[in-house]
C-alpha cells in the first residue's frame, strides 16, 4: 500500500539530493538540500524551546524567499500547522489573522514587524524575523535562551556531524491539519481553510506523477505568492519534493524581471497566472503582429506558417529556451492570447483549482489540452456538474475527494454553506459544463474574485463596502480593466442636487473618496481610477447588481 506521508516525500528528496542546490534568492542566498535540512533541524529546536507542539499554529508573513520556504518546511516536518499570511496585508489584518488562528509564533519580515503592535497579539510566545531568525519579541525564557545559543544547542544535539541519518521528521497522518490558509482580505469575512497533510500530499503526488518532464536538479522560477496555495503547493513544495533548484524572485515580478529570470534559469516548467503571461505576450508579440507588412504576410499560407514558427521560436527563447509546459491557473486566460498561443503550438495549458482543494481540481497536459477548457479532474478527486444536462447547461461545479479541505476554521456557518449535506460534495461557487471526454469548461464565476497582479485574491464586494459609505456615493462596482481595478460609481444625485454641487465640486469629492479608499487597501488592490455612472446599475429581482453587464 502506497504511503500517503507528505513528510516522507520531503525527507526522501532531502536525502537523495543532499549535495544538490535546493533554494536560491535571485541575487541572494543559496541553500543546498543539506543546508535546508540543517536549518529545519534548528527550527525544530526553537519550536521545542517555545513549547510549540504538533498541531499548534505558527504564522508566516513575509515576501517570497528561501528562508520563507525553509520556515514553512520546518513547520510541516515538525507537525506544526503553518498559517501563511500575505505580506501585503495591512497591520490590522495581520493582527487579526494571528489572533484568530491562535498562532504561538510569528515569523515575519523586519519591515513588516515595524508596523505591527505586539500588545494586540497577546497570545504570541515570540516573534522571529524570517531572514536570519532574529528575535524582536520573546515571552519565554526558554525560547530566548535557545535563540541566543542556537548553534550551541544544535552542536549538543548533533555532536559529531549532521548528515542524512539525522533527518528525522514528524510522522504525519493524512487526516492531520497541516496548513491554515486564509482566503479573504477582510477582517469581518476572513475564512481560514483547514488543509490536511493528506490534502497537500495528494496535490504533490499528482504533480510528481503527471509533470514528469520536470527533472531533479532543474531550475524553477518561483514568482507566485507562497502565501497562496497555487504558488505554495504546485510551485514550491512539489518541485522541492522532485529535487529541483528553486529560484525566488526578490523584486517585484514585472515582465522585465521575470524574463531575465527565465533567461538565467532556463526552466522546463513555468507556473503562472494569466496577467503575467498576457502582459508578456501583449508587450512583446502583439505589437509586432500589428505592423502592416506582418498583417499582409500572415495572409499568405506558406509564409504564414513560417512566420508563426519564427514567432514561436522567439517566444520560447524569451521563456528561457527549454520550456516544455506553461501552466496558467487562478483565473481565466484572455481568449485572444489563448487563441494565438494555441495557433503557434505553444506548450500551454490552463488548470483549475481553489484554496479549498490545496489547490488542484482539474488539469490536462499541454499535449492534450483544449482551448477554453481547464482540463480534466485530477487523481483522487471527483467532479459533478449540478445541472439537468451537464454537457450543455451550466451548473454548480461540485467536488469531492482527497484534495478537499476539512472546512473553515471556527466558522461552521461558512462550512455548511459549501458542504450542504454529509455526502462530501463541496460547492466550489463556480458554474460550468463538462463534455463527453471529461473536459471541464467554466462558464462563469458565481464568486466574483479578481486575481491580483501576482496571484493575490481580490474580493470586489469588500472594496465596494468601503466605497459605498463614503460621501455622495450611492452604489459602486469594482471591475478589472486590463489588470487595473476601476470603480464604477453611481453618486447620490439627490444629495448632490440638494447641496447645489456642480460637476467640478462632485469630481473633487470623488477624488478625495478614491484617495481615502486606497489608503485602506493593500498595494495590490488599490483602485486605479473611477467612472461616474449617470444611472443606477441594472439589478436582479433580488436587487443584486448584474455584474456581468459591466465587465469589460
Amino acid at each position: 500500500m502506497e504511503s500517503k506521508s507528505l513528510n516522507a516525500l520531503i525527507k526522501d528528496s532531502i536525502i537523495k539530493n543532499w549535495d544538490n542546490m535546493a533554494l536560491s534568492d535571485m541575487g541572494g542566498v543559496n541553500f543546498q538540500y543539506k543546508d535546508t535540512a540543517e536549518k529545519i533541524a534548528k527550527l525544530h529546536i526553537l519550536f521545542e524551546a517555545a513549547d510549540v507542539k504538533p498541531g499548534d499554529k505558527v504564522a508566516l508573513c513575509g515576501k517570497n524567499s528561501s528562508t520563507w520556504a525553509v520556515t514553512f518546511l520546518g513547520c510541516l516536518t515538525a507537525g506544526v500547522v503553518a498559517v501563511p499570511i500575505l505580506h501585503e496585508f495591512k497591520a490590522d489584518m495581520i493582527h487579526h489573522l494571528v489572533n484568530h488562528s491562535g498562532a504561538k509564533l510569528l515569523f515575519v519580515d523586519e519591515a513588516i514587524w515595524e508596523n505591527l503592535d505586539e500588545t494586540v497579539m497577546p497570545d504570541l510566545t515570540g516573534v522571529l524575523f524570517i531572514s536570519e531568525y532574529g528575535m524582536p519579541l520573546s515571552r519565554s525564557k526558554s525560547l530566548t535562551k535557545a535563540r541566543n545559543n542556537l548553534n550551541e544547542y544544535f552542536g549538543k544535539k548533533y555532536p559529531y556531524s549532521f548528515d542524512q541519518k539525522d533527518v528525522v521528521f514528524f510522522e504525519d497522518k493524512p487526516e492531520e491539519l497541516a496548513v491554515l490558509s486564509y482566503t479573504s482580505g477582510s477582517t469581518g469575512m476572513s475564512k481560514g481553510v483547514m488543509l490536511t497533510f493528506g490534502n497537500i500530499w495528494s496535490n504533490v503526488r499528482f504533480c510528481l506523477d503527471n509533470l514528469e518532464f520536470l527533472r531533479p536538479g532543474q531550475g524553477v522560477v518561483n514568482m507566485l505568492p507562497l502565501a497562496h496555495l497555487y504558488g505554495l503547493t504546485v510551485d514550491m513544495v512539489h518541485p522541492f519534493c522532485k529535487g529541483c533548484h528553486l529560484h525566488f524572485l526578490t523584486r517585484l515580478p514585472s515582465p522585465k524581471v521575470i524574463l531575465k529570470a527565465f533567461a538565467d534559469v532556463k526552466p522546463t516548467l513555468i507556473i503562472t497566472v494569466p496577467l503575467i503571461l498576457e502582459k508578456i505576450i501583449r508587450n512583446n508579440v502583439f505589437p509586432l503582429l500589428e505592423k502592416p507588412m506582418m498583417k499582409i504576410l500572415l495572409k499568405v499560407p506558406i509564409i504564414d506558417e513560417k512566420l508563426l514558427a519564427k514567432i514561436k521560436e522567439k517566444i520560447m527563447a524569451a521563456f528561457g529556451g527549454n520550456l516544455q509546459e506553461l501552466i496558467v491557473g487562478g483565473a481565466p486566460l484572455n481568449p485572444e492570447v489563448e487563441k494565438f498561443l494555441y495557433r503557434i503550438g505553444f506548450p500551454l495549458t490552463v488548470g483549475y483549482g481553489m484554496t479549498e482543494c490545496a489547490p488542484l481540481i482539474a488539469y490536462a497536459s499541454s499535449t492534450i489540452s483544449r482551448p477554453r477548457s481547464v482540463g480534466k479532474v485530477v487523481d483522487r478527486m471527483e467532479v459533478m456538474i449540478d445541472s439537468p444536462d451537464p454537457r450543455t447547461v451550466p451548473g454548480n461545479i461540485l467536488v469531492r475527494g482527497e484534495n478537499v479541505m476539512n472546512g473553515y476554521y471556527k466558522n461552521e456557518e461558512a462550512t455548511k454553506e459549501v458542504f450542504p449535506d454529509d455526502s462530501g460534495w463541496m460547492n466550489t461557487g463556480d458554474m460550468g459544463v463538462m463534455d463527453e471526454d471529461g473536459y471541464i469548461y467554466i462558464s462563469g464565476r458565481s464568486k466574483t474574485m479578481i486575481l491580483g497582479p501576482s496571484g493575490q485574491n481580490i474580493y470586489p464586494e469588500e472594496i465596494e463596502a468601503k466605497l459605498n459609505i463614503m460621501p455622495y456615493v450611492n452604489e459602486s462596482l469594482i471591475i478589472d480593466e486590463g489588470g487595473h481595478l476601476v470603480a464604477l460609481i453611481h453618486p447620490d444625485f439627490e444629495a448632490v442636487h440638494n447641496q447645489h454641487l456642480d460637476h467640478e465640486a462632485l469630481k473633487k469629492i470623488m477624488d478625495e473618496n478614491l484617495d481615502a479608499l486606497n489608503a485602506m487597501q493593500p498595494a495590490y488592490s488599490k483602485v486605479k481610477r473611477y467612472k461616474i455612472m449617470d444611472v443606477e446599475f441594472e439589478k436582479t429581482p433580488k436587487r443584486s447588481i448584474k455584474r456581468f453587464l459591466y465587465q469589460p
